[in-house]
C-alpha cells in the first residue's frame, strides 16, 4: 500500500489470525475496495470469501472451473465445483464404539526448559480406541505444546504421569522410541517438521518406518517400493510417480504424504495438529475420511483444530485449553460454538454459568 498499489493479492492472509483479527482485516479490505483498490483474495475459508468477494473463481487441478457472482451462488455450490462431485456432508464422521483406553495423562505439568515457569499445568485426559478427542483453544493456549511434549519433542516434565497402551512412558523417551511404542504425530508445520521437501515421495513415505524394510545390513528396496506404492495409490496422491520431489506437490498432496508416512508406522495413538490447515475442501474431505478409517481400525486420534465446525464435526469429546490448563470438557452432543469460545477465553457460557464468570 505504501507503494501506491492498485491491485492487492492476498494468499491465505488469515491462516494465523484470531477471529477478531480476521474481522479487522476484512473490514480494512472493504474500506480499501471503497477507495478503488482491486483485491484478489485467495482462501480456503469460504466464510471469508463470501463475506468479502464480489465474484468467486474456483480452481481445480490447475484449471479454472467456473467464475460466479457471489450473490448468485452459495457455499454448497462452490464446494461442489471445488471437489468435482456432490457433497452431502462436510464432516462425514462415523461414530465407532469406544474401546480400550490407549492413552492416559494424569496431572501433567510441563515447563519449556528446566527452571522456567510451567507452560502446561495439571493436564489430565484419556483417549480410547476408536475415539477422536478434540483439543481446542485460542492460539497460544498450549495445544501444540501438549502434543509435542507427549511425543517427546518439547519441554521438561515437572509433574504427572503418562501411560500408553497400559505401559508407563519414561519422561525422557525420544520420538523414535515413542513411534516404536505406537504413538505418532502429524505436526501443524508439515514443511518444517513433516517432510524432506527436496526428496522424493517414496523416501518421505517410508522415512519413519525404514527399519521395516531391512534385509540384514541392507535395504530391501523392492519391499519398500511396494509398500510406498500401496499408500501412494490408496491415498490418491496426485503426482506423476513415487520419484516426484515432495516440494513440488500441492499442500493437500503434501499432507497426504505426511499422513501416509505416519500410517506406515502402524500407530495406535495418532496426534493430528491442524491436519487440514492450508488445504482445499476436497483434500479436507479425504483427511476426514482417513480419520474415519483410522478409528474404524481401532486407532485413537487426538485432533487439534482452530476451526470450530471441524472440531465439533469430527470429535467424540472436546477439551478446551486456556492458558495451559484444561478449561472445560464437552461431549459431542453438548458442544456449541458459544460454549467452546467461552471456555477458550476462560469463561463459562450462558448455558453453564452459575453466577461465576471464571472457570475454576
Amino acid at each position: 500500500l505504501g507503494k501506491q498499489a492498485r491491485i492487492l493479492i492476498l494468499d491465505e492472509p488469515t491462516a494465523a489470525l484470531t477471529e477478531h483479527e480476521v474481522a479487522t482485516l476484512l473490514a480494512l479490505l472493504r474500506d480499501l475496495r471503497q477507495r478503488g483498490l482491486a483485491c484478489i483474495y485467495i482462501s480456503h475459508k469460504l466464510d471469508e470469501v463470501f463475506a468479502l468477494a464480489d465474484r468467486i473463481t474456483v480452481l481445480r487441478d490447475g484449471a479454472t472451473i467456473t467464475t460466479l457472482a457471489t450473490r448468485d451462488t452459495d457455499k454448497a455450490a462452490i464446494i461442489r465445483h471445488m471437489v468435482g462431485r456432490e457433497i452431502s456432508q462436510l464432516f462425514p464422521r462415523r461414530i465407532t464404539a469406544s474401546g480400550a483406553e490407549l492413552l492416559r495423562v494424569d496431572a501433567l505439568t510441563v515447563a519449556p526448559t528446566p527452571g522456567a515457569p510451567a507452560r502446561l499445568q495439571n493436564i489430565s485426559l484419556t483417549v480410547h480406541a476408536g475415539e477422536v478427542l478434540g483439543l481446542g483453544g485460542l492460539m497460544g493456549a498450549g495445544r501444540t505444546e501438549l502434543l509435542m511434549h507427549l511425543f517427546g519433542a518439547w519441554g521438561t516434565r515437572l509433574a504427572g504421569h503418562v501411560t500408553l497402551l497400559g505401559q508407563p512412558l519414561d519422561p525422557s523417551a525420544t520420538p523414535t522410541a515413542l513411534i516404536a511404542a505406537g504413538l505418532a504425530l502429524v505436526s501443524e508445520d508439515r514443511k518444517r517438521y513433516g517432510l524432506v521437501l527436496p526428496d522424493s515421495i517414496g523416501i518421505n513415505l517410508s522415512l519413519s518406518s525404514i527399519h521395516r524394510f531391512r534385509r540384514g545390513p541392507l535395504l530391501d528396496e523392492e519391499k519398500e517400493t511396494q509398500a510406498n506404492r500401496q499408500y501412494f495409490t490408496s491415498l490418491r496422491v496426485k503426482a506423476p510417480s513415487l520419484e516426484t520431489p515432495v516440494g513440488t506437490l500441492s499442500g493437500g498432496n503434501q499432507q497426504k504424504i505426511v499422513l501416509g508416512k505416519v500410517m506406515m508406522t502402524n500407530p495406535k495413538v495418532i496426534f493430528l495438529d491442524e491436519p487440514t490447515r492450508g488445504i482445499d475442501v476436497g483434500a479436507k474431505l479425504e483427511v476426514y475420511e482417513l480419520i474415519n478409517r483410522l478409528t474404524a481400525d481401532g486407532c485413537a486420534v487426538v485432533l487439534v483444530s482452530s476451526e470450530l465446525p471441524e472440531l465439533m464435526g469430527l470429535s467424540d469429546r472436546i477439551l478446551m485449553l486456556h492458558e495451559g490448563r484444561i478449561a472445560a470438557e464437552f461431549p459431542r452432543t453438548e458442544a456449541t460454538p458459544e460454549k467452546l469460545l467461552h471456555a477458550a477465553m476462560g469463561k463459562r457460557s450462558r448455558d453453564d454459568r452459575d453466577g461465576r464468570d471464571e472457570i475454576p
